[in-house]
């Protein structure tokens, strides 16, 4: 089912989200499947539970093309619960972002380049990884939703910041 996605100035997405406790519920499954469809309706890269009003600690992304992104390379297709983030080194690169909650808008966000994330599946099977790239700027961005983080909050340059339609005239790129 295809859910409402809160937008930018809803109080909701500025809360701590809480873990999960349990896995493989059937209720788990329902917001996964939820977010999953609520993601590809709007071509989007990742979701946060957060971003559909519920406060949990989950996030889904991956796609194997993605018209918001034409030049991004696949990213396999996750949930990861819980997760924690820990960068690899101190390599910080600046890379355009739009956000479902913050249609219409591009920014300049400074994110770590190389990553190790861990965290659990639907199964509560343990997931650990090591990514770099746009992988690791998804990631990044869908686990900030889970600290109250929107990345209007993580632009340095905000004449980097602005209307996707001014910023990138008559280049085919869908509303946030």
């Amino acid at each position: 089912m295809i859910r409402e996605v809160l937008r930018m100035g809803d109080a909701r997405l500025l809360r701590i989200s809480r873990p999960v406790e349990a896995f493989d519920t059937p209720e788990l499954r329902e917001l996964v499947s939820d977010m999953f469809d609520t993601m590809r309706s709007l071509n989007g890269a990742g979701l946060a539970a957060p971003q559909i009003g519920v406060d949990l600690r989950v996030v889904i992304f991956g796609f194997a093309s993605n018209p918001r992104y034409p030049n991004a390379e696949a990213v396999p297709e996750t949930i990861l619960i819980n997760p924690v983030i820990e960068p690899l080194d101190d390599d910080i690169e600046e890379g355009w972002e739009g956000c479902l909650s913050v249609p219409g808008f591009r920014g300049v966000v400074p994110r770590h380049k190389r990553l190790r994330y861990s965290g659990f599946d639907l199964q509560g099977q343990i997931i650990d990884r090591r990514v770099a790239d746009f992988h690791a700027r998804v990631v990044q961005h869908e686990c900030d939703h889970l600290d109250g983080i929107l990345y209007p909050m993580r632009v340095r340059d905000f004449s980097r910041f602005g209307f996707t339609d001014v910023l990138f005239p008559g280049q085919v790129v869908d509303d946030d």
